[in-house]
């Protein structure tokens, strides 16, 4: 049943891969729309690591990078025993569209429904704030700014 324990989102954005690469690599654009800071060096082997709450450290490692098109980078939580850091698997598309990119993510590895729900709710708001910024709009506050998380 493992099959079953994938999130899937995609979402068009009315911004060029290009900008939405950059504000997925880029650590300080990153911040405008996910986490309180981030060190990134988007290369294979490279560091992926975002505070992504302010109290909640995701941290991995960069897979594949292909400058404007994916990404693909392990994730996880620290301190956490149910998805620890590098167990899972983030693989971003980045597909061209005459008025703008079809974002394509998918999320593997992660270990049980739970997680799933939690982390497919968890892309859902934050490829949201993506779209905002990308659109050039500030997206606000993080509601979920201070959120610890479970697992």
């Amino acid at each position: 049943m493992q099959e079953a324990l994938v999130v899937r989102r995609e979402t068009h954005i009315p911004a060029p891969p290009a900008a939405l690469f950059a504000l997925l690599t880029d650590p300080g654009k990153i911040l405008r729309w996910m986490g309180t800071e981030a060190q990134l060096e988007p290369q294979p082997g490279g560091l992926y690591l975002v505070n992504v709450t302010g109290a909640r450290v995701a941290r991995g490692s960069f897979r594949e990078v292909v400058p404007v098109h994916r990404l693909a980078y392990s994730f996880g939580w620290e301190e956490s025993d149910e998805v620890p850091p590098g167990s899972s698997l983030v693989e971003i598309d980045l597909i061209e569209q005459p008025d703008g990119t079809l974002l394509c993510l998918t999320h593997t590895g992660l270990p049980n429904a739970e997680q799933c729900a939690g982390h497919a709710e968890g892309w859902a708001h934050y490829l949201g704030r993506l779209g905002e910024v990308a659109a050039g709009r500030d997206p606000g506050p993080d509601p979920k700014y201070g959120h610890t998380g479970r697992g």
